[in-house]
């Protein structure tokens, strides 16, 4: 809190420089010009590493032009936990083209997003970070209590208003974020992630929980059953438990919800899809999956393309499984 109070004081005194008049001058209108982002990073004390990192990233151009758009203000205890956390003495130990991507994964554009957009839902946005195939990268935002980013970055200071955009202070660096970030931060997602780990203490086919959080993996596409979804395979099977099936059974499982590529939504076809288990039927007009089975399972069209470093992931609402 005391940071969030001494944040919104700079805030305040600036804004208070910036209007007085001279007072020998009254007869003179007072014309207030509001900021950019990158000034308003300027006149903050604690985004002073922020401001550094903006003008070693060579950003300084890009996050100065007029249009709309969101930016995540890492304050400088965000930056440190970062650099130290990473490895990095200093800010300009960080290579160029690393920092760009970190930052730019920071930016949603074409939108001026107010902390009251957010408040009591979760969903799902792009930054301008690079991902596979030139794909943009997804940032998973939880509004339920406070506002949080990937499950790692809180606001701090939320709806500075600028010329060319909002800005939200946070408190933590939001990193390029991987298949296993979006599995675990989704609430939907708690099963699945159970999944893989009790695959991983059999003999599975991928090491799943390792091969998900690296982000030099792949990139794969992961087709993720919500919890409801393993909830109802396990009533059809009628067990209580995932741990009441064979970590065998559920390797083979989890192999036909993943693909060797990243496959996004508009690149779905009609016709076979090749999965690590073995082929399924995509419907891509219905937006569905059939396994050998005849199961079907629909690809949650809100929840398609979510982009990771190594992959995307489309949530469906149906578990796909080998040959019973």
């Amino acid at each position: 809190m005391k940071t969030i109070k001494n944040l919104s004081l700079v805030f305040l005194a600036f804004v208070t420089l910036w209007s007085c008049s001279d007072d020998d001058d009254a007869t003179t209108p007072t014309t207030t010009q509001e900021l950019n982002i990158v000034e308003t990073a300027q006149a903050t004390p604690s985004l002073s590493i922020l401001v550094e990192a903006v003008v070693q990233a060579g950003l300084v151009d890009a996050l100065s032009a007029s249009g709309s758009r969101t930016v995540l203000a890492p304050t400088n205890d965000a930056f440190t936990a970062f650099l130290q956390a990473n490895g990095f003495a200093t800010l300009a130990d960080v290579p160029n083209d690393v920092l760009q991507e970190i930052l730019l994964n920071h930016v949603i554009d074409d939108a001026n997003i107010m902390s009251s957009d957010l408040a009591g839902a979760t969903g799902y946005t792009n930054t301008l970070a690079s991902g596979p195939n030139s794909t943009n990268l997804s940032i998973f935002w939880d509004g339920t209590d406070g506002v949080t980013f990937n499950g790692a970055s809180s606001v701090a200071l939320a709806d500075i208003s600028t010329s060319n955009g909002i800005v939200h202070v946070v408190d933590a660096v939001i990193d390029l974020p991987t298949i296993a970030t979006f599995a675990t931060t989704n609430p939907a997602l708690t099963n699945l992630v159970a999944a893989l780990q009790y695959a991983d203490t059999g003999m599975p086919t991928v090491p799943y929980i390792d091969t998900v959080s690296d982000a030099t993996a792949g990139p794969f596409t992961v087709f993720a059953p919500t919890d409801a979804a393993f909830g109802n395979l396990l009533v059809e099977l009628e067990v209580d438990a995932l741990t009441d099936i064979a970590t065998s059974t559920i390797d083979a499982a989890l192999t036909y919800h993943i693909v060797n590529a990243n496959v996004q939504s508009s690149m779905l076809a009609s016709g076979p899809v090749t999965t690590l288990g073995g082929d399924l039927t995509a419907d891509a007009t219905l937006f569905t999956l059939t396994d050998v089975n005849d199961r079907v399972s629909n690809i949650v069209t809100t929840l398609v393309d979510i982009q990771a470093v190594n992959g995307v992931v489309h949530v469906i609402d149906n578990v796909l499984l080998p040959q019973l």
